[in-house]
C-alpha cells in the first residue's frame, strides 16, 4: 500500500481527482486530495487560469506544502494538469518520496532528485501545453538525473483526455493510463 497525494488541475478538485482518488482507494492506497483552491472550481479551462491568478502561485504552493508536511516522507507525489507544477514545488522537500505520478502535465525535477526514483508521465502526444519540444528535453533532464522514468505519449488524445466531463476526453487513452498508473502504485508500494 502506498501513500499518495494527489494535486488537482487548474479547474479545481473536482470528479476526476475524486474518482481518481476512489480508484487507489479501491487498490489498497491511502489516498489525500487537498483542495488547493479552498473549494473553489472552475468550468473553463480560461476560468481556472484566472482563478489560479487570484489566488496566487505561492499561496497555492504554501496550501500543498502545508497538506503534505503530516504525510509519510515517502508519500507518492501526483499531480494532474497544473497539479504537475505543484508535485515540483513540493519535490526537493521530499527525497524520500517512493514516486512520482504525473498525468497532463511535466515537473521541474529538482536537483536533489533520488537516482532511479520511480517517474511516470502520461501527456498526449501534440498537448497545447506541452510541446514535443518540452517533453523530449525533459526526457533528457529526467535521464541526467537518473530516474527509472516512464513517459506516455497518447496520439490523437487532447490535453487533458482523462476527463470525461471536457471535449479533450479520450475514453481508450483513459483507460490504457489508468491501468498503467495501477501498476505504477502497485510497484512503489
Amino acid at each position: 500500500m502506498a501513500s499518495i497525494i494527489l494535486f488537482h488541475s487548474v479547474f479545481g478538485l473536482r470528479h476526476v481527482e475524486f474518482a481518481a482518488a476512489e480508484r487507489f482507494r479501491a487498490a489498497g492506497h491511502a489516498v489525500v486530495a487537498p483542495d488547493l483552491f479552498d473549494g473553489q472550481s472552475a468550468d473553463t479551462i480560461d476560468r481556472g487560469f484566472e482563478l489560479m491568478k487570484s489566488i496566487g502561485w505561492s499561496r497555492i504552493c504554501a496550501r500543498a506544502e502545508n497538506a503534505v508536511s503530516d504525510l509519510p516522507a515517502d508519500t507518492v507525489l501526483a499531480g494532474i494538469s497544473m497539479g504537475a507544477g505543484v508535485v515540483a514545488s513540493v519535490w526537493p522537500s521530499r527525497p524520500d518520496t517512493k514516486g512520482i505520478l504525473l498525468l497532463h502535465g511535466l515537473a521541474q525535477i529538482p536537483e536533489n532528485a533520488r537516482k532511479s526514483l520511480p517517474v511516470q508521465v502520461h501527456v498526449a502526444e501534440r498537448d497545447q501545453f506541452v510541446s514535443a519540444d518540452e517533453r523530449r528535453d525533459w526526457q533528457h533532464d529526467a535521464i541526467r538525473h537518473g530516474l527509472s522514468l516512464e513517459i506516455f505519449d497518447y496520439p490523437g488524445a487532447g490535453h487533458f483526455f482523462t476527463d470525461e466531463s471536457l471535449q479533450d476526453y479520450n475514453a481508450q487513452a483513459a483507460a490504457k493510463t489508468w491501468a498503467m498508473v495501477a501498476t505504477f502504485l502497485e510497484d512503489v508500494s
